[in-house]
């Protein structure tokens, strides 16, 4: 018996809730990517796991919202919270991977390739085990060219949105690439979820939930949770956090007798300027321009 499949329960709202999330995520996400490309390798590692975590949790919970608007009519759908939450888990790590990869190795043509592979399947992963934690009397099915397909989107877009995170800066093309990984992230998991088929088990009534936790149950935290965080991420991309961190650590030239201490520069830059001593040495001080931003 196959159920019959709903995925717009809500209309245009889940989908456009979903995107938004997805892009915001990626907005933060990208632009602590370019961020750490510009600080120092104090802050570098901080920037990049502030932007797998704001990428992991935009997909998680662009992911969960769509489901809200998902139902199979002849029965009820539950979730099972391990794997639902461990579905994030798996997001922030292997996007991040991704991440760090292009971080440290710039917009070389392998590491692009390398890294928007790792995060489109990050995506493409976060998707499918969240599937897993789902719930019901019956089981999935996918067509399997389709999946591929919808790993391909995440993949080749990914990979797009990467390269214009370390390759073009400003405020704009910022936005443009985060547009770009909103739309790997929706298109793969509403391909994702074409692919989709429900064979209900012959014995399949609506009597109640099976085990698990429903929808509702689950989207307090999942929104809670995520947002929060988001919007922290917000607040830290937005406004400097050397006021709060203190100074970075500078590894400059030793300093010559009467002079400055050693590891030093001439002028200390406020956070996110260029930040190779070398620079400092070699360039007059009009030369030491802010981030694009």
């Amino acid at each position: 018996m196959q159920g019959t499949i709903d995925g717009f329960g809500y209309g245009a709202v889940t989908p456009a809730a979903a995107f938004l999330m997805a892009c915001l995520g990626a907005a933060l996400g990208l632009r602590c990517t370019t961020r750490s490309l510009r600080t120092g390798r104090s802050f570098r590692a901080g920037w990049l796991a502030l932007g797998a975590t704001s990428i992991g949790s935009g997909i998680w919970t662009m992911h969960f919202v769509a489901m809200v608007g998902f139902s199979v009519e002849e029965v009820t759908i539950g979730y099972d919270k391990p794997i639902t939450f461990a579905s994030l888990a798996v997001a922030i790590v292997v996007v991040g991977l991704g991440i760090f990869l292009v971080g440290y190795r710039g917009a070389t043509r392998m590491a692009l390739v390398t890294g928007g592979t790792i995060t489109g399947l990050g995506v493409a992963s976060m998707h499918y085990l969240g599937m897993a934690g789902m719930r019901l009397d019956g089981r999935f099915e996918y067509d399997t060219l389709i999946v591929a397909l919808s790993v391909v989107i995440a993949v080749v877009a990914s990979t797009a949105a990467l390269w214009a995170a370390v390759s073009i800066h400003g405020f704009l093309p910022s936005l443009g690439a985060s547009v770009v990984m909103g739309v790997a992230v929706s298109g793969m998991h509403y391909t994702g979820m074409a692919a989709l088929r429900v064979h209900l088990h012959p014995t399949a009534l609506n009597e109640g939930a099976p085990a698990g936790d429903g929808a509702a149950d689950l989207l307090v935290p999942m929104l809670l949770g995520p947002v929060c965080f988001l919007v922290v991420a917000a607040v830290v991309v937005m406004f400097d956090p050397l006021v709060v961190m203190g100074t970075p650590d500078w590894d400059g030239p030793p300093a010559a007798p009467g002079h400055r201490a050693p590891g030093i520069p001439a002028q200390v830059p406020r956070f996110g300027t260029y930040a190779d001593p070398a620079s400092f040495s070699a360039r007059p001080r009009d030369a030491v321009r802010p981030v694009d931003w």
